[in-house]
């Protein structure tokens, strides 16, 4: 019996096709990662809730609102931790996703593209628009939100969840080289980002001294030029965009590189053994 291939002969049917498979992905992990998507946008709404209402209360009781830059103070909470939250789950959905061995990537219309690019989206897509519920109820309850510049806050939330990723995927390749060490690393930066990222202090506000501790987590960058268009008093003088950018393409080629020769010479009993 002969069996018939269907095969995309130009560009525009590949494209289409890879777009459906990436369409269904989605779909699919932003089903299974809760149990359904109405699950995760209401698991994602309560964690921003929560860290919104125990840094105001913390921020209150022991008095350090002056810390927090002349304005609106919940836009100040709200913009490091929504910028946080994507980051870290963006570091997370990423190192999962790259697996040169694993899961449905042993098939062949799955690719790591399209493994990686549907963890990402479909997290991303679910805090979207959990961020947008919740600035609307805050905006409603409130009387009001005012930013500086809205459009300016688009780049530094996409560049905190490109270099989630970038991360994500350095963590990701590293683990069958490592795969003890590599994920309690993993762990521990998404808990160091509670402090590193620099969402409770401007950099502004920072000694020189001080800002050398930070400057090296692209997630402070990001907070902090937020911040510069959501306030109209408050110009970055100690981050940049730049870095972020530049760091998150060279860990990018960096891990992209690794997963190709781990998919060309990892062996199954290397990935079984990682497993351990």
């Amino acid at each position: 019996m002969e069996i018939k291939t269907k095969v995309n002969k130009t560009l525009f049917g590949a494209s289409m096709s890879f777009m459906e498979l990436l369409f269904h992905s989605i779909v699919r992990s932003a089903r299974t990662s809760s149990g359904n998507a109405t699950l995760g946008l209401g698991l994602v709404m309560f964690q921003s809730l929560l860290m919104l209402a125990v840094f105001f209360v913390l921020f209150t009781v022991i008095g350090i609102k002056s810390a927090a830059i002349r304005g609106d103070f919940v836009i100040f909470l709200l913009t490091g931790i929504f910028l946080f939250l994507v980051h870290n789950k963006a570091v997370k959905s990423a190192m999962g996703a790259v697996a040169p061995l694993g899961g449905l990537t042993l098939h062949t219309p799955i690719s790591s593209l399209l493994n990686i690019m549907s963890a990402v989206l479909s997290g991303l897509y679910l805090q979207v628009l959990a961020f947008a519920i919740i600035l609307v109820v805050v905006h409603i309850l409130r009387g009001g939100l005012e930013f500086y510049n809205p459009a300016g806050l688009i780049f530094p939330f996409f560049m905190a969840w490109a270099s989630g990723i970038a991360i994500g995927l350095m963590f990701g390749v590293l683990t069958p080289f490592a795969p003890k060490f590599i994920p309690m690393l993993a762990n521990l930066y998404r808990r160091a980002n509670m402090i590193t990222s620099g969402k409770m202090l401007p950099a502004n506000y920072m000694s020189a001294s001080m800002v050398a501790w930070f400057d090296w987590n692209p997630l402070f960058h990001t907070i902090d030029q937020a911040r510069g268009h959501a306030f109209v008093n408050y110009f970055p003088r100690n981050t940049n965009m730049e870095y972020p950018v530049y760091l998150s393409l060279t860990l990018v080629m960096i891990a992209m590189m690794i997963e190709f020769w781990l998919r060309k010479n990892m062996s199954e009993s290397w990935g079984k053994r990682s497993k351990i």
